[in-house]
């Protein structure tokens, strides 16, 4: 048996969502984040930011500040005694039809194997239903987190989804929750 893991998207769920973040000055953690992820990690999860970043392909930034970003997320996670277990990224633009942007799954597939995860026991939070269908086609629970600014007009569009996740939560601390009951419910059925 595998490693358990929660691939996390990174834009509009575990960061402020920009147009762009192309200043790691600028990237703003949503509160909570360290916090949980911290007790997803307690709790013996790997955790894999998955992200698609075609501000590269499309000029707005380099692979070099994308790293430089990467590294000041990973100092905000230390601030909470967090260590990131991988970040994969996409930097194609969505027209070159790349297998690694999401929803495709060819970094998601990288990530398995690389960490040994058994997907059964892992997750996908994210914000975007691209999302949800990537986790859904690597074959783990899905949990959507709609960004505060357009949730009601997001939700209310539920019947055009084209995937529906396990579980929609209000923030970042609401869907660890649920990973950690849902994961102890099936941990005392086995």
């Amino acid at each position: 048996m595998g490693n358990k893991a929660v691939f996390v998207d990174r834009d509009g769920t575990i960061n402020v969502d920009g147009p762009y973040l192309s200043d790691p000055d600028k990237f703003e953690m949503y509160s909570g984040v360290g916090e949980s992820v911290k007790k997803l990690k307690e709790d013996g999860f790997k955790i894999i930011v998955m992200t698609n970043q075609s501000g590269i392909a499309r000029g707005y930034f380099t692979e070099d500040v994308l790293s430089k970003i990467h590294e000041r997320m990973k100092m905000k996670f230390s601030e909470f005694g967090v260590k990131l277990d991988g970040i994969y990224y996409c930097p194609h633009h969505p027209d070159d039809d790349c297998e690694c942007r999401k929803p495709k799954t060819v970094l998601f597939k990288k990530a398995i194997k690389e960490h040994d995860i058994d997907v059964n026991q892992s997750y996908m939070i994210g914000d975007k239903i691209l999302d949800v269908c990537a986790g859904q086609k690597i074959g783990v629970k899905t949990v959507l987190i709609p960004e505060a600014h357009s949730r009601n007009e997001f939700l209310s569009n539920k019947n055009e989804w084209k995937c529906v996740p396990d579980y929609v939560a209000d923030d970042f601390m609401k869907a660890v929750v649920w990973i950690i009951r849902t994961r102890n419910y099936n941990l005392n059925i086995q």
